[in-house]
């Protein structure tokens, strides 16, 4: 199905480098995140109700999604650096016109391409793979990744200060003048990667259903990501309406603040990082996936109380992001020259599951606010660990 040439050499991964890849996927990945504390203050700019300026952040996530099946995998077939910088283009312009939207439709088309070209970082994580060393991958991922999840978390503290004090619109003209500045480290410092795929855009697009069915590990990855981030965006989607509500009467800036709580789950992934370069991959996601479980518990009890939703934030964050390391460090390992597309069936697969969870999030907040979400983030949590389980058991007895 794929044709690779023999290996070639290629830039070690210098601290340095591996600096440029976190700072520039905790940027790139933030742009992503920064409506979610603002839908309440935009819903009030265009006169729209709650659960319509909730779609801005559902199409956001749904072009994201579309990045990673029809962008990521020609990091495969082209040369990295250079697909890299011709995205960061239209992100600046998706950016700009979120920016100057004169309408919720307008700035919903905006984020749409600003979901599809904010991929960036999922073609930096299989890069970084790949220049790492074998048995200290684990590490150098969980380094990036400790970016990736910074950038999500602090994007909404950001955004909910800039939201608060500034005005919505400012913070997407933030975001373009730091897109701006990374474009310009990338170009200057990030080393060119050449392809190893030697084939069609058509047959590379092919290759994905191939690996789909030939690669059981990738399968099971997949699925445990999709129901870890479908609770993650279950509940940043609708946390903003809960702290507005009366027992809290807070706005975007304290949603927007639970990012800074959130970002200590990042301190996690460089040990996670660590742990799956020694640790048993089974025991590991099991362990991060019971983490998730635990912290919707928290949260139901906790409509009510701030502590308990600062306890329920971290252990959320640190068990979503592990989970994720470990399902990264599992993927990567297996067809090397095939790391983008496998980074692409699992994000693909990550991102529809984001985009769920925010639909059914919407939904269930419409009637049962948030015992609705609780639920239903608590729930995927505990079918991803039965499958978990089942799937490792099933495995054994074979």
């Amino acid at each position: 199905m794929t044709t690779t040439t023999a290996t070639k050499t290629h830039p070690h991964l210098t601290q340095f480098t591996l600096w440029i890849m976190t700072i520039a996927t905790a940027l790139v990945v933030a742009n992503i995140y920064y409506n979610q504390p603002l839908l309440a203050d935009i819903a009030h700019t265009f006169r729209i109700s709650d659960k319509d300026a909730q779609q801005l952040s559902l199409f956001t996530q749904i072009g994201y999604a579309c990045g990673l099946l029809f962008i990521v995998p020609m990091g495969d077939m082209v040369k990295r650096k250079r697909l890299i910088l011709i995205d960061f283009v239209l992100m600046i312009i998706s950016l700009l016109i979120s920016a100057v939207a004169p309408s919720i439709l307008v700035l919903t088309i905006a984020g749409f391409l600003l979901g599809l070209s904010s991929i960036i970082p999922q073609l930096l994580i299989p890069m970084a793979a790949h220049l790492a060393q074998p048995h200290e991958r684990g590490k150098k991922l969980g380094f990036i990744m400790s970016g990736l999840l910074i950038g999500i978390l602090l994007s909404r503290t950001l955004s909910g200060f800039i939201g608060e004090h500034f005005g919505w619109r400012s913070m997407y003209y933030i975001a373009t003048v730091l897109m701006v500045a990374m474009w310009l480290m990338i170009f200057f410092f990030l080393p060119e990667v050449e392809p190893d795929y030697k084939g069609n855009y058509k047959k590379l697009m092919q290759s994905l259903i191939h690996l789909i069915k030939t690669q059981p590990k990738l399968r099971m990855a997949s699925f445990r990501g999709a129901l870890c981030f479908a609770g993650f965006s279950a509940f940043w989607t609708t946390l903003v309406f809960l702290l507005k509500q009366p027992q809290f009467n807070e706005g975007s800036a304290a949603a927007g603040a639970f990012g800074l709580v959130g970002a200590f789950g990042a301190l996690a992934a460089g040990l996670m990082g660590r742990l799956s370069d020694k640790m048993d991959a089974f025991k590991l996601s099991g362990y991060t996936l019971l983490l998730v479980v635990i912290s919707y518990v928290i949260f139901y009890f906790s409509s009510h109380s701030m502590v308990g939703l600062i306890v329920g934030v971290i252990i959320l964050d640190m068990g979503v992001q592990a989970t994720h390391i470990s399902n990264q460090s599992i993927i990567f390992a297996l067809i090397p020259e095939a790391r983008n597309r496998l980074n692409t069936v699992y994000m693909v697969s990550y991102f529809i599951g984001g985009a769920s969870g925010t639909f059914l999030a919407s939904m269930l907040w419409t009637n049962f606010e948030w015992t609705g979400v609780c639920v239903i983030g608590g729930g995927l949590a505990v079918v991803a660990l039965i499958v978990h389980l089942f799937s490792h058991h099933k495995t054994v007895r074979k």
